[in-house]
């Protein structure tokens, strides 16, 4: 009651007398006087298009009753009401709220969320008690720096507005312990942000932000930072010393690496899907020792290191929709993983069907090839001064379990012959040597036509494709995306005249190797340089560019 009778000295209409507007069916006679007696008032969803003037002097007016009833019993004493300390006004259709806000000075809670409000009352800041004020979800542009005077505020809600701009002293908010300003339409942070040392949860996603200042790193009590759909192409190298943080949000920017953070011991959650993420190394994680959910879907990382196994409380980890064609075996290791989402990835060592079978199948299947993800020594190809360490091994596992000869991205010129001696008598059915340097097709190729029916040769340097392949009588799936040939072999007595012009894409191109694929079920073409079929063939799919190869061969 202090606080209501310091807002009736100063309030002329205060005493015993009738408010105009105590009628007012959209505010029951029932909760007013629950209210008096509880301190919380609740009108949330009343189509309130502004707030009556008798809730706002809830505190100073005689209520209804005392005009009635002389003769109260002990439940009746409203001259012992309780100053209002909680009100709800989220829902309704207000557009402002009036100065009289400030005949409420024992609110500490305040929620006018979900309405139509364009600006804030001035006299929010002589609400000296408020510790959570809510006016999300509204249509703010602005916020009046008298609100910088709630020394004791703790939360602040503010997203979903259309604030561009904030004041540059918010750091005087040094209570905060909760900010959110997501889905708003700021560019830049204030400096001042450095004083909210006590700052828990902070959230600016889904707003037009390019970088972070580096003093955010002050907020030392900071431990969840969601800067989710931004802008930003980089994270401050002193947000590495926040040791208290425990959640990270990065998703949905356009970062091309993770930041380091040796500092993290803490962090528990670091969400960065969605980027332009290309390499994950060591030092990204090898001092994330409490992480338990890491999540890098939709980048583009080709492989995992092998200091992922570091990460012994993981529990999440979404590499979905990545470049990465194999994992390391010792994956299998991490004992609290519960979920692995690797699809959308051009993983060749590993099964569809396996993929598919869930995360603790993976796991056991990665586990059982530990022991094979390098050869034997009398497998190993010698090594020598000019090899590099991804030429030395050669997954021969790959070869007996899953009929597999791999040899892609190494950027290689050649195939070495150790890669062909490792098939032996194991009849292949795929070969990848995709992502290489090599400027031609190997010839040993020829020694797999028995079994071989996929062939992966995209991303190379081939300037002509020869006809070797047509001895393949198995292959059923060929793929020569992004190469750079611009001829395929012309039909047996034209072929030697095409290796000495590769450049010769004439009418009679490809009709060998057509006529070979004739039942074939997939040719990747795109990424070539052809001048014949046309782009509008090629778009139409494997059957019509087929049709019009053969075509076009001479009768």
């Amino acid at each position: 009651m202090a606080a209501a009778r310091r807002a009736r000295a100063g309030d002329s209409r205060a005493g015993f007398r009738r408010a105009a507007d105590e009628q007012s069916p959209a505010v029951p006679q029932g909760l007013i006087r629950a209210a008096r007696k509880s301190g919380q008032l609740n009108l949330a969803g009343r189509g309130l298009g502004e707030v009556p003037q008798h809730v706002w002097r809830i505190n100073l007016d005689t209520p209804e009753e005392a005009h009635q009833n002389l003769s109260f019993g002990a439940a009746d004493r409203w001259w012992e009401q309780t100053d209002l300390t909680k009100l709800i006004l989220a829902s309704n259709q207000l557009q402002c709220l009036s100065e009289d806000i400030r005949l409420l000075p024992a609110l500490t809670v305040l929620d006018v969320h979900d309405n139509q409000l364009t600006s804030l009352p001035s006299a929010l800041g002589q609400l000296e008690n408020l510790q959570k004020l809510d006016v999300s979800h509204n249509k703010l542009k602005s916020i009046p720096e008298e609100l910088l005077q709630l020394s004791h505020l703790k939360s602040l809600l503010l997203q979903h507005n259309e604030l561009s701009h904030l004041p540059d002293g918010f750091g005087q908010l040094v209570s905060l312990e909760e900010l959110d300003l997501s889905n708003n339409h700021l560019t830049d942070i204030p400096t001042g942000f450095a004083l909210l040392i006590n700052l828990v949860r902070l959230n600016l996603a889904c707003n037009q932000l390019k970088n972070l200042p580096a003093d955010i790193s002050a907020m030392k009590s900071l431990r969840q930072l969601d800067c989710t759909k931004n802008y930003l192409e980089t994270v401050p190298s002193e947000l590495a010393t926040m040791a208290s943080l425990e959640q990270l949000y990065l998703r949905k920017n356009k970062l091309r690496s993770l930041p380091e953070l040796p500092s993290c011991k803490l962090l528990k959650e670091l969400h960065a899907g969605e980027n332009q993420i290309e390499i994950l190394n060591a030092e990204n994680l090898k001092h994330l020792n409490s992480l338990s959910v890491l999540e890098l879907r939709d980048n583009k990382i080709k492989s995992v290191p092998e200091e992922i196994t570091l990460l012994q409380k993981l529990e999440r980890l979404d590499l979905a929709n990545n470049d990465i064609s194999r994992l390391p075996y010792t994956l299998g290791n991490l004992s609290q993983l519960k979920f692995l989402a690797l699809e959308g990835n051009p993983l060749r060592t590993i099964r569809r069907d396996l993929l598919q079978k869930g995360t603790q199948e993976l796991l056991k299947y990665l586990r059982s090839r530990i022991q094979d993800d390098t050869t034997s020594p009398s497998e190993e190809p010698p090594v020598t001064a000019m090899t590099l360490p991804s030429e030395s091994r050669i997954n021969t596992h790959a070869i007996t379990t899953l009929k597999l000869l791999e040899y892609s991205e190494k950027q290689a010129a050649v195939i070495p012959d150790d890669v062909f001696d490792a098939v032996r008598s194991n009849p292949v059915t795929s070969v990848n040597f995709s992502k290489n340097q090599l400027p031609a097709v190997p010839p040993r190729i020829v020694e797999l036509k028995d079994s071989v029916c996929d062939v992966n040769f995209g991303f190379n340097k081939i300037s002509s494709v020869s006809l070797e392949l047509c001895t393949l009588h198995k292959l059923t799936h060929l793929d020569i995306r992004f190469v750079m040939s611009v001829g395929l072999p012309f039909p047996v007595t034209r072929f030697h005249a095409s290796l000495n012009q590769p450049s010769v894409a004439g009418g009679e191109a490809c009709v060998q190797i057509t006529a070979h694929l004739c039942l074939s079920r997939t040719l990747l073409l795109e990424g070539n340089p052809f001048r014949t079929p046309r782009a509008a063939i090629l778009a139409k799919g494997t059957a019509a560019v087929l049709e019009y190869l053969r075509s076009r061969i001479p009768t």
